[in-house]
């Protein structure tokens, strides 16, 4: 039953971490990357399409990104949703072809972008910490339902503690990748 309650907290702490990465992919860093415009959604048949639904995301050199349109009476479509999004990224049309050029960020912007992520990783820390809570009660109820001794009890909520540590460090050492990303001029 222990094991168990481990496993859950240990499967559901790497989900956090995923999400994170997942979270942190999404911060523009002044480099091209496809996963820039994941967010971004094209209005298509009166229904809201993601891009990469619509055309292929591709990356010719380190700051541009280019949108390849299946049907091209969607170019406009693409364009405005682009321009719409909150990336502040200024597309240029070339037949089928959107090219998407990425302007260099700012000292500022580099600060300010550097905030969000904290501000991320913060979260996905207290999602790990309220997953290990979670198994510490489950823990916590079976030594009360007798089913586990007081000294099982401590020995799981320290393994609990060591898995959580674990997964807290992991965070902190992608929070530490990306600042230097972010920072990288």
């Amino acid at each position: 039953m222990i094991d168990e309650i481990k496993q859950d907290a240990h499967e559901r702490m790497g989900k956090s971490v995923d999400a994170l990465k997942v979270n942190l992919n999404k911060v523009r860093t002044g480099r091209a990357h496809p996963s820039l415009l994941d967010n971004v959604t094209v209005e298509y048949y009166g229904v809201d399409t993601p891009l990469n639904q619509v055309g292929n995301v591709s990356v010719p050199d380190a700051r541009t990104l280019a949108v390849t349109v299946f049907d091209k009476g969607l170019i406009g479509a693409v364009e405005k949703a682009i321009l719409k999004s909150d990336l502040g990224l200024n597309p240029a049309s070339q037949g089928t072809l959107i090219r998407i050029p990425l302007p260099p960020l700012t000292e500022e912007r580099r600060k300010e972008l550097v905030r969000v992520v904290k501000g991320e990783a913060e979260n996905g820390k207290v999602a790990i910490r309220n997953i290990r809570r979670d198994a510490n009660s489950d823990i916590k109820s079976l030594n009360k339902e007798k089913e586990i001794s007081d000294d099982e009890m401590h020995q799981a909520e320290d393994e609990i503690q060591k898995i959580t540590d674990t997964f807290v460090k992991q965070v902190d050492a992608i929070l530490a990748e990306k600042e230097a990303e972010l920072m990288e001029i």
